[in-house]
């Protein structure tokens, strides 16, 4: 088969690699469709994977080998998965801390999604795999990983249900998911969504935002939209101090940030603790999504409440996964999905 590996100066290159066999407890798949992620573009500029990785984790394929011991899969199906699962047993998981536990950062993908084929390790066939019914579109069911992130960090921020305001630094396409999630879970709350291009202010004006502003004028919307009182959350999808420090000073008191992108590498915050501390603001981050996040997603997909579809901007073979990375970085398009079938 082949696959989009990373070599040793931040690029990829197309290799021939054999294709694993299903174990017990395993299953194979073959790649439908595998989104490029913020963190995959990380890894790839900070180089924080070895040469010969093969990265990819927001996955949809279909079953062409099954291991022993494995039930309730046929070969055919389309399934979703993710790379991470938890133990569900240790002292993180048994306080609710699941992405923290030891076990979640195993990839549980072989080699990863971008790639013709993939193997999906025990664990993950046993807790997280989910068969995708016949009238949800793979480019829907393809943003369960990323879309249980947000979920994640949208429960954490202890939103109010109605009369709340929310802000979304950043309108690319992990900040349009909090949107669109936010809309599905939460829709009595008014979102303000601040992005400095104006094609993307108006996608999200077209998504639902209750007012879209360049960052400049964010001050001003929240204190409108909110009556005075300030944003109870805002979900930083940009990072790093400039942002945290607008999420900081737009929040009412006793409001939470939520920082949801990488900060450079040793970045460090620099905000006046004492207003901070008087005003009982929270700061709190959102790593991944746990498979309770995961479960609640794929049940909203399923039954189409929850439609991330219209993110997707480019499809692309796995011939051009250097060309689609190129897109991403430069900010060309939303979501790319890498389709190994569109090379034929």
């Amino acid at each position: 088969m082949r696959v989009a590996a990373l070599d040793a100066d931040g690029g990829a290159v197309i290799e021939e690699r054999s294709v694993p066999d299903a174990g017990k407890g395993e299953i194979l798949l073959k790649v439908r469709s595998c989104g490029v992620c913020g963190t995959d573009l990380y890894k790839i500029a900070n180089r924080t994977v070895p040469p010969g990785t093969v990265l990819g984790h927001e996955l949809v394929g279909s079953i062409i080998a099954i291991g022993d011991g494995v039930k309730g899969f046929e070969p055919g199906q389309r399934v979703v998965v993710p790379h991470h699962v938890p133990c569900g047993q240790c002292a993180l998981c048994r306080r609710g801390a699941h992405t923290q536990c030891a076990v979640f950062k195993e990839n549980l993908l072989e080699p990863g999604g971008f790639a013709e084929a993939v193997l999906v390790r025990r664990r993950a066939v046993r807790e997280a795999a989910r068969v995708i019914p016949d009238d949800v579109p793979d480019e829907a069911a393809v943003f369960m990983e990323p879309a249980a992130c947000v979920l994640r960090g949208i429960d954490r921020a202890d939103l109010p249900r109605a009369r709340g305001t929310a802000v979304i630094l950043g309108a690319g396409s992990m900040g349009l998911l909090h949107l669109l999630v936010l809309r599905a879970v939460e829709p009595g709350i008014a979102v303000i969504v601040s992005d400095p291009l104006e094609e993307r202010r108006g996608i999200a004006r077209g998504h639902g935002a209750t007012a879209v502003v360049g960052p400049g004028d964010l001050a001003d919307a929240v204190a409108e939209v909110s009556r005075g009182l300030g944003a109870d959350a805002v979900f930083d999808t940009v990072g790093g101090p400039g942002p945290l420090d607008q999420a900081i000073g737009v929040l009412r008191p006793g409001g939470t940030a939520v920082l949801f992108a990488h900060a450079g590498e040793r970045a460090t915050a620099g905000f006046e603790l004492n207003s901070f501390f008087k005003a009982e603001k929270r700061i709190i981050s959102t790593y991944s999504g746990g498979v309770g996040e995961q479960k609640r997603i794929a049940d909203l997909i399923f039954a189409h409440k929850l439609d991330p579809s219209p993110l997707v901007t480019h499809r692309m073979p796995l011939e051009r996964f250097g060309e689609a990375i190129g897109l991403a970085q430069s900010r060309q398009a939303l979501k790319i999905l890498i389709m190994p079938e569109l090379d034929r």
